[in-house]
């Protein structure tokens, strides 16, 4: 035995204030966007609805390849392959918007809105039809009104709905302090049910707090373990923020810190970060101009380790799937080659580190989940299955 100079007794004495280090990943699947519908367009159609006008724009303007700069490889797979998702699954995650897309109404429509809508929703459920995630987008705490009049859109939608079906989330925007999570958590509470939330991101006050402290952590402390996501509000971020219009857009500067103190500041809890949305559609005489700006900002998304983001008309629907399919196509060889040589402990010429590996293997689970590539592809290219890739990535 080899000597040592410590007394092991003494070691452990010291080390014994020391927590193992408890980092969590986010659980299943995460969706590539958040599709929020003003409540008073919700319909039983409305996700058929998406998908239909998603696939006709795309009819109307087939030359993808040309309009977006791909390159000729993609340009002769993405069209097809966008085409056979917007026909199996338009739709990832919806929101039924109470708040700003909604606005103000009177009491007694928003409370028939509210229970019309989660009887819709109701039924996508018993009918197997409801996309895999779905929910509801409350009212702000801003203000007594607004905060009397959110929680009881919650509550009479949720008395409709009649429980927490799997995939059900809730949307708290526009929050400004600990107070609010709090409160909500508690109102959350009394419902009795497994309930869960995701924080917008849409102040910077919900980044930086009056007292100059980085707000997250203790925005997803307060959350007592029901905070599932944060969303970042491009326009009333960026509006706090005191831009003009014409630089309130996802690729500034100011945007960027937000960002990226969302994913330092969720790193290791288990919450998932979804990025914001761009107001300039492809509708009209806009159509391409729309695709290129939505597919341009999407993949600078991707590249910042933003897997998620808005789409707030069915057409961006196009260039969402065009963008998270082209992401991974293009990474397909590089990271199975790096994935397999990790695995089979071969080295190469790049040497991975563990957190490295369950990145490459969580970007194989994200392309399954989404349909960008499938199965077989995956196991020719990485020579791994699903769970293999799950157990990798550390994802339930």
């Amino acid at each position: 035995m080899p000597r040592t100079s410590l007394p092991a007794d003494a070691v452990r004495a010291l080390t014994a204030r020391l927590a193992d280090a408890g980092q969590r990943s986010p659980v299943g699947r995460q969706p590539v966007h958040t599709c929020y519908v003003p409540a008073d367009r919700v319909t039983a159609d409305t996700v058929r609805v998406w998908g239909a006008q998603a696939l006709a724009a795309l009819d109307a303007h087939p030359d993808l390849g040309r309009v977006l700069g791909l390159p000729d490889d993609l340009a002769a797979v993405l069209p097809d392959r966008v085409r056979a998702k917007l026909a199996a699954e338009p739709v990832e995650d919806l929101r039924v918007d109470f708040e700003d897309g909604y606005g103000p109404r009177p009491d007694a429509e928003e409370d028939a809105d509210a229970e019309r809508t989660a009887l819709v929703v109701r039924d996508w459920v018993a009918s197997g039809a409801a996309p895999p995630r779905f929910g509801l987008r409350m009212k702000s705490f801003d203000t007594r009104a607004l905060r009397e009049r959110g929680i009881r859109t919650l509550d009479v939608f949720l008395t409709a709905l009649g429980g927490a079906p799997e995939g059900f989330v809730i949307t708290f925007p526009k929050v400004t302090s600990v107070d609010q999570v709090e409160v909500l958590g508690d109102v959350l509470d009394l419902f009795g049910l497994p309930l869960r939330f995701e924080i917008q991101v849409e102040t910077t006050r919900s980044i930086v707090d009056p007292a100059g402290r980085l707000a997250i952590p203790r925005l997803i402390e307060a959350g007592r373990g029901r905070v599932s996501g944060l969303h970042f509000g491009t326009y009333d971020y960026t509006a706090d923020c005191g831009l003009g219009a014409a630089h309130q857009h996802l690729a500034h500067g100011a945007c960027d810190f937000a960002r990226n103190v969302m994913q330092v500041s969720a790193a290791g809890t288990g919450v998932e970060v979804s990025d914001g949305s761009t107001n300039v559609l492809p509708v009209g005489d806009a159509v391409e101009h729309g695709w290129r700006t939505h597919y341009g900002l999407v993949r600078r998304s991707l590249a910042h380790g933003f897997h998620q983001g808005w789409d707030l008309h069915p057409a961006q629907l196009v260039t969402r799937y065009a963008a998270v399919h082209a992401f991974h196509l293009e990474g397909l060889a590089g990271d199975a080659a790096r994935l397999r040589a990790y695995v089979a402990r071969a080295g190469g010429s790049v040497l991975d580190e563990p957190a490295t590996a369950r990145a490459l293997s969580s970007s194989f689970v994200r392309a399954l989940d989404c349909g960008a590539l499938d199965e077989d592809e995956v196991r020719r290219a990485t020579g791994l299955g699903p769970d293999e890739l799950r157990a990798l990535a550390r994802r339930g």
